[in-house]
């Protein structure tokens, strides 16, 4: 009786446990060698286009969508880096890589271009993750930055033309979806009021009872404003309290595009807050620390580790691009779907400290 899950907080750490641990057998009994984490991430490049593909046409079809950009956008993006470290990989060791890279390039464009469309937040993640994924790579190789002063500005040209041709689309066709403005807007009209929430109702565990959307009838602590699905709650019949989309509809409780520190603060309190940022900071500086003895290995010529190096550079700049985002920016790219997502990734980089041990 004691696993099963009492709260949203306690399921959230369960299901990391359990990820964590899959992982660990998963890297250990499986051979991940360059070429099939390579197959494995243009499948994924491949696969997430038509997905993202298909939501965008059901949205100019049928104005209705399933938004995938959310819960999958920071795996899309561990495929695309991953894939861009492999062609590093392979260009290395002398193999022709331009028919890959046209298959890359082209995967790459049509995520940007599909889930630009569905959703702005996921266009930042997407641009920043790629950003990481070249520092990262460039480092990992001991190459000079690709990126140059007139490249960064023509880039930021770029999002500035993009962002006026969004809301150019938006105006002549009626569809606010589309509307970066609108999105602005919202964000300004109702986050900044779920933030003088947060301020005035924080406690070291939880959050002021009367704070919240259920009232003296909430347990002021773990309450579903951070959840994992709401599918697995019901699947496995646990009593817990969700919203079913309140919050996206009653902006008096604390709005989905709020920044992660302030949606996991009120729910989980200051010591929830603080475990989240151990848990973020500790995984990054331990990925970083396994990448580096990766390199070294590739360095001296050991193959052996070439497929788990390229899969781990993905995974890094995917965690910490949703990390970046959902902790300062929205709380829904670590929450629900996508948390179970974050922490699909997390516990990934986690387990190449296992991985390394038992095959060195």
């Amino acid at each position: 009786m004691l696993l099963i899950a009492q709260n949203h907080l306690q399921l959230i750490v369960e299901m990391a446990v359990i990820l964590f641990a899959t992982w660990i057998f998963v890297l250990n009994l499986i051979p991940l060698s360059l070429s099939v984490v390579t197959f494995l991430s243009l499948f994924l490049l491949g696969g997430f286009t038509l997905l993202f593909g298909a939501d965008i046409a059901l949205l100019i079809i049928s104005s209705s969508q399933a938004e995938f950009t959310h819960p999958f956008g920071p795996i899309a993006l561990l495929g695309a880096v991953t894939a861009l470290a492999s062609l590093k990989v392979m260009k290395e060791s002398g193999v022709d890589i331009r028919p890959l890279r046209r298959f890359v390039i082209l995967f790459i464009a049509g995520i940007t271009v599909f889930g630009g469309l569905m959703h702005r937040s996921f266009l930042i993640l997407w641009v920043i993750g790629l950003f990481f994924g070249y520092l990262i790579i460039s480092k990992s190789f001991r190459e000079k930055s690709v990126f140059t002063m007139n490249r960064i500005l023509t880039f930021l040209g770029v999002l500035g033309v993009g962002f006026i041709l969004l809301e150019v689309v938006s105006r002549v066709t009626g569809m606010t979806v589309f509307s970066p403005l609108l999105r602005l807007g919202r964000i300004e009209q109702y986050s900044l009021s779920s933030i003088k929430t947060v301020l005035h109702n924080i406690q070291l565990i939880g959050h002021n009872a009367n704070a919240s959307y259920w009232g003296a009838e909430g347990t002021a602590f773990a309450e579903g404003y951070i959840t994992l699905p709401m599918q697995f709650v019901l699947f496995f019949g646990l009593p817990f309290p969700m919203f079913f989309g309140i919050l996206v509809n009653q902006k008096d409780t604390i709005d989905y595009l709020l920044p992660g520190i302030f949606g996991y603060g009120f729910d989980f309190g200051i010591l929830g807050l603080a475990g989240l940022m151990v848990f973020v900071l500790g995984t990054i500086l331990i990925g970083f620390k396994v990448l580096k003895m990766y390199r070294e290995k590739r360095e001296k010529n050991n193959k052996k580790f070439l497929g788990k190096e390229v899969l781990l550079t993905g995974a890094l700049a995917a965690f910490c691009t949703q990390a970046l985002i959902g902790m300062f920016l929205f709380n829904r790219t670590i929450n629900g779907m996508a948390l179970f997502t974050f922490l699909f990734i997390g516990t990934l980089i986690l387990a190449n400290v296992v991985t390394l041990k038992t095959r060195s």
